[in-house]
């Protein structure tokens, strides 16, 4: 019995070994084919995987660039909006359009105490207040001839008033728009006129700098006037000239015209850089050229100004003015063009009015640089003012 039962057990052994081991390779096998399937899959997906990738920077990329065009042409829509709603704007609204023309609200150089006008190198110069209106207060500088700078130090507003009376000719000074009395190259040339012997009066219009008053045209010529009528009763018989700049030529033609109205006309006029009227030289500023072909533009920008009552007519005042005139223009000016000033000067010189005075226009080539504000800087100004205003006899020079 133990005998059949014993090659029964060895044959299960021997069954079992085999089973176990033909068990064992099969799983080896079943790693062996899964390794080889995931072996094939990698391989498969290995070239697809880049692919995506890149579809996605694509994707990415494409995205960046959508939102950047619509941010470019969200911008794009609104600058085109506001470029049509500005002209809208300054026709509605009138007042815009005299604050860009007048600019008082631009105080170049800041921080600067106008009633020190020491502090700009101006050693020999007084500053003092006056009054043309009810509610109207102008600040004034006048700065005496350079060779009496040592008599001037410590001296008060009287013994400069009383300096007008002396010899020396005076120079009654109207600047332009934006700025001060106190702006860089004014008081460069306050400086080249006293060390020409010149008594040099200027100020600002109400409005500007620390001068009390709303600003208009009309109220710049009276505060003019004022300041003229104020030198004419300390001056005595001494020559006074009116010199002009740039928005300050138009307060000067209206300031001479009404003096030659009332017969009381300076002795002569000097014109730096100056235009015709408003309009053309508004029509002309670098700042229209966005707008010049713009449809409408004399209704939408040139109009308002009219309505404002800002003409500046320099071209009509010319016609009734009877003193000499000197016009000085550079051909590089920016602001205002040169044509501007050789215009007004064709006017002038046939007018039945200068008939018996001097009529002279002196270019500046734009080699020398002086563009709307650098004529101080010429050597041949000295030399100019002097045969210019160093002549008392009349007749026209061309």
């Amino acid at each position: 019995m133990r005998k059949r039962t014993e090659p029964v057990a060895l044959e299960h052994e021997r069954c079992a070994a085999s089973g176990s081991s033909s068990s064992g390779s099969a799983a080896e096998a079943l790693d062996a084919d899964c390794r080889l399937k995931q072996n094939l899959r990698l391989a498969g997906k290995g070239p697809a995987e880049p692919r995506c990738a890149a579809d996605a920077g694509m994707k990415r990329a494409l995205g960046r660039r959508k939102g950047l065009w619509f941010r470019l042409r969200k911008i794009l829509l609104c600058v085109l909006g506001l470029y049509v709603a500005i002209p809208f704007l300054i026709k509605l609204c009138p007042g815009i359009q005299a604050k860009l023309i007048f600019l008082n609200f631009v105080r170049v150089p800041y921080f600067i105490d106008l009633k020190k006008p020491q502090d700009q190198g101006l050693n020999h110069t007084c500053n003092y207040y006056l009054q043309p209106e009810e509610d109207v207060t102008i600040g004034v500088w006048h700065t005496v001839p350079a060779v009496w700078w040592k008599d001037a130090q410590g001296k008060d507003q009287m013994w400069y008033e009383d300096a007008l009376a002396s010899s020396c000719p005076i120079i009654l000074y109207l600047h332009g728009n934006a700025g001060t009395r106190g702006g860089d190259h004014r008081v460069e040339l306050y400086k080249v006129l006293s060390s020409l012997g010149y008594h040099v009066v200027t100020f600002d219009y109400r409005g500007w700098g620390d001068s009390v008053g709303t600003p208009s045209e009309r109220g710049m010529t009276y505060d003019a006037l004022h300041v003229f009528d104020w030198i004419k009763a300390r001056s005595g018989d001494n020559p006074v000239y009116i010199w002009g700049h740039s928005l300050g030529t138009g307060v000067a033609t209206n300031l001479v015209r009404r003096l030659c109205e009332r017969e009381t006309p300076p002795d002569a006029l000097i014109l730096e850089s100056p235009f015709t009227n408003i309009r053309e030289e508004a029509k002309s500023h670098p700042f229209s050229v966005i707008y010049r072909y713009f449809p409408g533009f004399d209704w939408f920008f040139l109009d308002p100004i009219t309505s404002s009552g800002i003409k500046f007519a320099n071209d009509e005042n010319v016609k009734h003015i009877s003193c000499s005139l000197l016009i000085l223009h550079a051909e590089d000016d920016p602001v205002v063009p040169f044509q501007l000033g050789r215009k007004l000067y064709n006017i002038a010189a046939p007018s039945r009015s200068f008939r018996d005075f001097k009529v002279q226009f002196i270019p500046f080539h734009s080699d020398l640089g002086y563009r709307h504000k650098y004529i101080y800087k010429s050597p041949e100004l000295p030399r100019i003012l002097r045969e210019f205003l160093g002549k008392s006899e009349p007749g026209r020079q061309h």
